[in-house]
């Protein structure tokens, strides 16, 4: 498949200087594409001469794909560019082939509309020795603009130096001007830290683009108030979803349209679970904050939750995580200017890093 022709000058984006025989002017969209594709190839995969390399792609991100295929092939000469059919849902698992495809590779890239993150091919073939960046949700907007452009070696710094601060800390308390006061518990030694964007060993996996910090709670313990007021399952809000918390469970959904909206997805996704799993459709299940400085809230989760000082709760369980028959949902949402205090210490302070 061909390049798509250069957009006309109105979708030329703000952004850096370049400098032509001293003629300043701005890089096109395409310009920005190809640079977040060489930070993917060179920076975050380190891919290099020997390596193969698979780049899966769907009918709405092969423009993505065909990017980094061409920045990959001018690195290695074994790289290979598949594009699959749309799966249904995330953690939807890929053709057959393309699970095999994924075995045999050094690197795979998958930028996809739903996500293959927590699929059995996935975690299959970085137990052959593949390192795997995903990118569910991504387009070419997305793609080219806000987080992906980030310095991901400072970002990796910057979680490790966060990190350090999060050993053996588990209470957790989050308040937010709009009326969050919810406080739960985490298991100290489960800390996430490796979504730094920089995945350069055998068997590692990374999302793009990355920037956050997060952990699981622990069954039960969430209890108070939930004020979301930035997205909700990739949309923005127009006023704050409020939802009471007791016993690890949103017992209540308030707010402006989009509440109807979010009570009806929990409840279509509840039916389609047996009776025992159906509880866990309002379940507060993970927590994390963001450390992407480029990133920006945009309605789309990928983006959204590595925001610099925002944090998010996801609520739901996914499929993998129950008996595996059935979907299960996962949504995030996004709190804009928390205050978070970790054993009572300050980590967060209306949206601004302490460390």
């Amino acid at each position: 498949m061909g390049r798509k022709q250069k957009r006309d000058s109105k979708e030329i984006l703000d952004g850096e200087i370049i400098e032509d025989d001293k003629i300043p002017q701005k890089r096109t969209f395409d310009d920005f594409l190809n640079i977040a594709a060489k930070t993917v190839v060179n920076i975050c995969m380190e891919i290099r001469r020997h390596e193969s390399v698979l780049v899966i792609a769907d009918p709405s991100t092969s423009e993505i794909g065909q990017e980094l295929y061409k920045v990959a092939s001018e690195i290695s000469d074994n790289v290979l560019l598949v594009i699959m059919p749309f799966t249904r849902h995330h953690g939807d698992e890929p053709p057959v082939s393309v699970a095999e495809l994924m075995r045999t590779q050094n690197v795979v890239l998958a930028p996809t509309k739903f996500s293959i993150t927590h699929t059995k091919a996935r975690i299959q073939a970085c137990k052959d020795g593949a390192r795997i960046a995903t990118m569910p949700g991504i387009t070419s907007e997305l793609f080219a603009s806000g987080g992906m452009l980030a310095d991901f070696n400072e970002i990796r710094d910057t979680i490790s130096r966060v990190g350090v601060h999060l050993r053996r800390r588990r209470n957790i308390r989050v308040t937010s001007p709009e009326g969050t006061d919810i406080r739960f518990d985490v298991d100290p030694k489960k800390w996430n830290r490796e979504d730094s964007g920089i995945c350069n060993r055998p068997g590692m996996v990374t999302n793009l683009p990355a920037g956050k910090i997060f952990n699981n709670l622990i069954e039960g313990t969430a209890k108070g108030d939930l004020y979301i007021d930035g997205s909700f399952d990739s949309m923005i809000l127009s006023e704050p979803l409020r939802f009471k918390v007791n016993d690890g469970i949103a017992t209540d959904i308030k707010g402006g349209p989009e509440a109807q909206r979010v009570r009806h997805l929990f409840a279509e996704a509840a039916n389609l679970m047996p009776a025992k799993d159906q509880s866990s459709v309002w379940t507060i299940s993970q927590f994390g904050f963001g450390l992407n400085p480029k990133s920006k809230l945009i309605g789309n989760a990928l983006e959204d939750e590595k925001v610099m000082g925002s944090c998010y709760f996801s609520i739901g369980l996914e499929g993998s995580k129950l008996d595996g028959n059935h979907p299960g949902i996962l949504t995030s949402g996004i709190i804009k200017e928390p205050t978070v205090f970790i054993d009572g210490e300050p980590l967060i302070i209306s949206g601004e890093l302490q460390l």
